[in-house]
């Protein structure tokens, strides 16, 4: 059966908050002050989207240094590689900043590892490669600040290096480049710290275009910001909120043929694009070609203006996500044996084999930890090192564990709830023990199960179709920012059915006081079909269902239970 899921329902909102908040419909009033507003100004900022703060780049460190090396290089025909990583907001930023630099007449290119053959971050061999080509400047984006070695490497062979990168830094130095541009570093007064990587590159080009007082817009990379934003899972709060609304619009009315041939392989009708789009169905795409093969597909489809190259390209990541879909599936019930095998009481699962394909150990992890609500590391093992990935849950910081097992390790990165580290061979048996004590100390006497939030609890009765445009103000929502939820309890179940392969999901018509009925669809949640109660309490979030053509409303059930 499903996991037994912890529903929190917050508390109602204050007689204060309410009368401040009275301009707004009653439903909107607690949602709004759920999520920290309690005052009209603000409750409008947020819905709005506008930001309440500074966002001039130049407050970043490093900026200066940065703008001013990048306008040398444009102005004496430098040669300037950006270095990105192989994942979605790696690929967009690095997208991003070679397209903005084109734009100025920069001599520019990208440059992706390949993560099988160079792993992840900046690596001596391609530093070299680049020098060799006649590069005078390398930009990195989404990866470098935890490559002091490569660093250093770079300032040996007259190599100039800035760093820009959204991940935490290491303890104690930061790598010695040119410039280092990333808001959580020491003394940073940057106010968003949230930005992803591709946030990071954007600022990038807005201090370079505010620099030359170039006239046009920015905005035609916005499309970029929203995509990489959305699937590297950075919360979309403060500036990501702004960015990625903004970045939604531009993409509903893009000029980009990667993106018109994505979204075509994809079934996205790109005029009504959601950020649900992009974590679901683009963005995984986009992943694929890095996680199986090399990411240089992504890149070229989002830079290509080519209609018949967008096209070729777009099928190419469709069947790659297919095949990726595939391997996940099978290197799952391969990591389960492993990691449950033995039985002992599991803190923290751990499954590592020859045969796993390194690309896609995180989504393994992710589907581990979503199952057993446990903190789960997969890893891939080849002949000398492993690399591993690691996914968490709230109560368990992973990279904290990790940094407390870097004597073991060759690296290690990451952020709360998802990581990855490579370490030789010989230390596995010594890492998993010491992760497990780690994990035993910390989580066990824990009520250790999945807690859904939802905003209140209402009457089937005020569930109508005019709530969407209500809830519409929310957008985008995703990670950090999540779409409105809500419990209803004793609802009358009229008929359910399960659909999908294996019948996992179910579809259930409920009745209200009213005899209005409610469809809703659960997914995952077919095993209720084998015992459905004639009354149940939901947890659900709302929403327009559109099939072939017709539109409709439903209610996506999260969870429920017996009443």
């Amino acid at each position: 059966m499903t996991q037994d899921k912890h529903w929190i329902v917050p508390p109602l909102i204050t007689p204060e908050a309410d009368a401040a908040l009275g301009k707004f419909p009653v439903i909107l009033r607690q949602i709004l002050f759920n999520r920290g507003f309690a005052s009209d100004a603000e409750a409008r900022a947020y819905l709005n989207a506008k930001p309440d703060f500074n966002t001039d780049p130049f407050q970043m460190t490093g900026m200066r240094a940065a703008v001013d090396r990048i306008q040398f290089a444009i102005q004496n025909n430098e040669p300037i590689a950006i270095y990105g990583d192989y994942d979605v907001d790696g690929v967009t930023a690095t997208a991003l900043l070679v397209q903005s630099l084109q734009i100025l007449e920069a001599d520019v290119r990208g440059y992706i590892p390949n993560r099988f053959e160079e792993g992840y971050g900046l690596n001596n061999n391609a530093l070299d490669e680049l020098k060799a080509n006649g590069v005078k400047l390398v930009i990195s984006v989404d990866c470098g600040i935890r490559s002091p070695r490569e660093a250093q490497h770079a300032k040996e062979i007259d190599l100039d290096l800035i760093i820009s990168d959204h991940h935490h830094p290491a303890e104690g130095d930061l790598p010695p480049a040119l410039a280092v541009i990333n808001p959580k570093q020491p003394g940073d007064v940057y106010p968003d710290k949230d930005l992803a990587g591709v946030g990071i590159a954007y600022k990038i080009a807005e201090a370079l275009y505010l620099e030359r007082k170039e006239k046009y817009s920015l905005d035609f990379l916005l499309d970029l910001v929203a995509l990489g934003t959305v699937a590297d899972l950075a919360p979309l709060v403060g500036e990501n909120r702004i960015l990625v609304r903004k970045g939604l619009r531009q993409m509903r009315q893009t000029t980009r043929q990667g993106l018109f041939s994505l979204a075509g392989v994809s079934d996205i009708p790109l005029a009504k694009v959601n950020a649900g789009n992009i974590g679901f169905s683009l963005g995984p795409r986009l992943n694929a070609a890095g996680r199986l093969k090399e990411a240089l597909a992504s890149f070229e489809l989002l830079t290509t203006k080519d209609v018949f190259r967008a096209g070729e390209l777009a099928q190419q990541l469709d069947m790659q996500n297919r095949e990726r879909q595939r391997i996940t599936r099978d290197m799952q019930v391969k990591a389960e044996e492993i990691a449950l095998n033995g039985n002992e009481e599991n803190f923290i699962l751990f499954a590592a084999d020859e045969s796993f394909n390194s690309g896609v150990v995180g989504l393994a992890a992710s589907r581990l930890t979503e199952k057993y609500y446990l903190p789960s590391v997969v890893a891939a093992q080849g002949a000398e090192e492993t690399r591993g990935s690691c996914r968490s849950i709230p109560e368990f910081h992973i990279t904290d564990a990790l940094d407390l097992c870097a004597d073991l390790l060759v690296r290690h990165g990451g952020h709360a709830a998802a990581a990855g580290f490579t370490v030789k061979n010989e230390n596995i048996p010594l890492l998993v023990e010491r992760l497990k004590s780690i994990a035993k100390e910390k989580l066990s006497g824990q009520d250790l199960r999945p807690t859904l939030m939802a905003d209140m609890e209402v009457s089937l009765t005020q569930i109508r179709p005019d709530l969407i445009q209500l809830l519409s103000y929310l957008e985008p929502t995703g990670y950090g920012n999540r779409d409105a939820a809500f419990v209803a309890r004793n609802a009358k179940v009229k008929s359910s059915r399960t659909v999908g392969s294996d019948g996992k999901h179910i579809k259930l018509v409920l009745e209200d006081d009213n005899k209005y009925t409610h469809d809703c669809i659960g997914f995952r949640l077919g095993e209720w079909a084998k015992k459905m109660p004639p009354r149940v309490d939901v947890l659900f979030t709302y929403e327009v269902n559109e099939y072939n053509g017709r539109v409709g409303y439903q209610l996506n059930l999260k969870d429920m239970k017996a009443a």
